[in-house]
């Protein structure tokens, strides 16, 4: 019975095949016949395809591929059994070095740009952040060992050096004129995959409020971007340097179609203050604004909702002594739009100090222009790089500016420099905190800055230090100790 079967399937297979085969006859040669392609299509895409091969040939040599090392603390949870007495009891000195903390080495792969013939290489902050060793292998196979140069946490760039003369450079390009659909280039490393190149366009401008920085103006852009890209080249047709890849957003931690990129113009801003000045210095207005809403614009009786509306104005600062008030409504900014606070805070920063600038606003319904000398941003004066050699060696700190003590709501008596910052395996790293205020160091009143800088710089390696910190709604003294 089971073999009819099968005789009649395999007929009937047999017949439908021999159907199809009469019906559904395939001419390869007529159907290759009606495909038909211009000769000047062809010789637009060959020319398409050939000036984005001269494109990728020239900016690839000026990526690196950047490797750091770091040495972290691993924590081990405890097992019950070591809290029993008669166990310590039994294994004495051995007992306890199951419980102490073991070092390891963290990896990291990035990607950088060379900007500068004799070695110097732009980059992420997160590529090189609290690293102990950084490698970089250029196009040519060649590795050198790459010393930081400056970093800056607020934007996530940072400048290294490596040891090397006529070295391939690209130039950095105005971000201001990118427009988006503009063609666009990404190189790096995804992966550790040296010299990768994926293209795409400009998706769009000014991204803020992404979470990655505290300065965004993030260029959006779908050309693919993977781990291992940070600190890579986003290159206009012209082969300049348009932006440095960042971030991704991805749920799965691949690509999804949408990379970040810090403009080039913002990177050149903080590469020349850390250069020239070995620190970012970023301009200061001295407002505290919020968006315009929808209901406030209404009130205030505008048409839009472009601007910054100006909530508070820092005493004595450039905004107060250009009489900008509170209530006022900035819509333009040194003859750019303000479109809305980040965009100001962006355009602010990025004034070089004492640069008197053109402000228009919009007072109770009338258009006004005011002028404003612009100094420098007080918590913008911190040392690019913590180097110094005792107790306090990672433990980076900002000015106590009037600004920042409002936000804190911190009383009046107190002074000193915050914490804003304590990189891993720092000596002070199971004693400071971030916010913490240093009043005090070695009974020696901190008022600012350089008065902190200058305190610290006389302190040895091998000496104790104590400090007068200001945590949680008072003040404390603690100790630091030399093992």
């Amino acid at each position: 019975m089971e073999q009819k079967i099968i005789s009649n399937l395999l007929m009937f297979g047999l017949i439908i095949g021999v159907s199809m085969s009469a019906d559904y006859s395939f001419d390869t040669e007529a159907f290759a016949a009606d495909i038909k392609i211009s000769q000047e299509s062809i010789d637009t895409l060959t020319k398409v395809n050939s000036a984005m091969s001269e494109l990728t040939a020239a900016v690839k040599p000026a990526i690196v591929n950047i490797s750091s090392t770091k040495a972290v603390t691993a924590h081990s949870v405890p097992s019950p059994f070591f809290n029993d007495p008669q166990l310590r009891e039994f294994f004495g000195d051995q007992f306890r070095h199951f419980q102490q903390p073991k070092q390891r080495n963290q990896s990291g792969l990035g990607s950088g740009v060379i900007v500068e013939k004799d070695g110097y290489i732009l980059t992420n902050n997160h590529v090189v952040k609290d690293a102990d060793e950084i490698k970089v292998r250029l196009a040519d196979k060649r590795e050198f060992k790459g010393k930081i140069i400056g970093t800056d946490q607020k934007t996530d760039l940072a400048v290294i050096k490596i040891e090397a003369d006529n070295l391939p450079i690209i130039k950095l390009g105005d971000s201001d004129k990118l427009k988006i659909g503009e063609t666009v280039i990404a190189v790096g490393n995804p992966f550790g995959l040296n010299q990768t190149v994926t293209s795409g366009i400009v998706s769009a401008k000014g991204r803020a409020n992404v979470g990655i920085a505290d300065y965004e103006d993030f260029i959006q852009t779908d050309a693919a971007i993977n781990p291992g890209n940070s600190g890579g080249a986003l290159v206009n047709i012209r082969g300049e340097v348009i932006g440095i890849n960042t971030a991704i957003f991805s749920t799965s931690g691949g690509y999804m179609g949408i990379g970040f990129a810090i403009p080039s113009n913002m990177a050149k801003m903080v590469m020349d203050s850390l250069l020239k000045k070995g620190k970012v210095i970023r301009g200061w207005l001295g407002v505290s604004i919020q968006p315009v809403t929808p209901e406030l614009g209404k009130q205030f009786g505008l048409q839009d909702e472009k601007g910054a509306l100006v909530g508070d104005v820092v005493e004595d600062s450039p905004a107060e002594k250009a009489k900008i008030q509170s209530g006022d409504i900035i819509l333009e900014y040194d003859g750019k739009e303000v479109s809305d606070p980040t965009s100001l805070r962006n355009l602010v920063a990025a004034t070089i100090t004492d640069k008197v600038v053109g402000i228009k606003i919009i007072r109770e319904g009338k258009p006004l222009t005011l002028k404003v000398t612009i100094s420098e941003q007080p918590g913008s004066v911190q040392p690019a790089i913590n180097d110094v050699d005792n107790l306090l060696k990672g433990v980076q700190v900002q000015n106590l500016s009037p600004e920042l003590k409002k936000r804190m709501q911190l009383p009046a008596r107190v002074t000193g420099v915050v914490v804003t910052d304590i990189t891993d395996n720092s000596p002070a790293e199971s004693t400071l905190m971030k916010q913490d205020v240093i009043m005090q160091v070695n009974r020696t009143n901190i008022g600012s800055l350089k008065d902190y800088e200058t305190v610290v710089a006389g302190i040895k390696a091998s000496q104790g230090i104590m400090m007068l910190i200001y945590r949680n709604g008072s003040a404390i003294y603690i100790t630091l100790s030399p093992k």
